[in-house]
């Protein structure tokens, strides 16, 4: 499914009226395509501004709030990103067009081999994406310029707090529940850490350990 400029627009007025107003991340969202990462039944509701379900439970997150994460994030483009819950892709896709590399982690192989498929299909090559625990983030490629989690924790996990590069930011979706989440963006300082409540959201948990297909 292509997406029709007139398509375009609404999708791009909806990111702005829920908030979205940084250009950068609008010029990115703009430039990949949803539809590309939505298949199925699913494929024709692509440019709407909801959560869509995917393989292995997971969902793709609805565009506006993958806009605010990255907005929130303000990745600049020296910048290594660490995405943890690789889920579709997109999310991943959207920040390969602000940073210069992208790592991005899932518990389930299939996801990633499918999202990868689909980086491969559209020539995006600063994208290394594998399965993990992304609970524990990625030692070996610490630090991080920039961190995004795309599942709940019950707080900012450790491991990934650690592997942040001090002036760097986290964004985070924090909550005991999946019905009371809040977006947080946490930023490394030399003296520790600050917390910058965003909103509400709702996101599938952080759980460790690899998935079952």
């Amino acid at each position: 499914m292509v997406m029709t400029p007139e398509a375009k627009m609404q999708f791009l007025y909806t990111l702005r009226s829920k908030g979205v107003t940084d250009g950068r991340t609008l010029q990115a969202m703009e430039k990949i395509d949803r539809g590309d990462f939505v298949r199925g039944i699913f494929a024709e509701r692509a440019y709407e501004d909801m959560p869509l379900p995917i393989a292995c439970g997971q969902t793709i997150s609805q565009p506006s709030v993958v806009g605010l994460m990255t907005q929130a994030l303000d990745v600049q483009p020296r910048d290594k990103v660490l995405e943890v819950g690789t889920g579709s892709g997109y999310q991943a896709a959207v920040l390969s067009q602000l940073a210069r590399r992208v790592y991005t982690v899932d518990r389930y192989a299939r996801l990633v081999r499918e999202a990868q498929t689909v980086f491969d299909r559209l020539g995006i090559v600063n994208i290394t994406s594998m399965s993990s625990d992304g609970s524990f983030g990625l030692p070996e490629q610490a630090p991080f310029d920039r961190i995004i989690v795309t599942a709940a924790a019950e707080d900012p996990p450790g491991p990934l707090l650690a592997q942040l590069k001090t002036g760097g930011i986290m964004v985070v979706p924090v909550g005991q529940s999946d019905a009371v989440q809040s977006l947080i963006k946490v930023t490394k300082t030399e003296q520790g850490f600050e917390y910058e409540e965003l909103r509400a959201v709702r996101f599938v948990p952080l759980v460790e350990g690899m998935g079952q297909e």
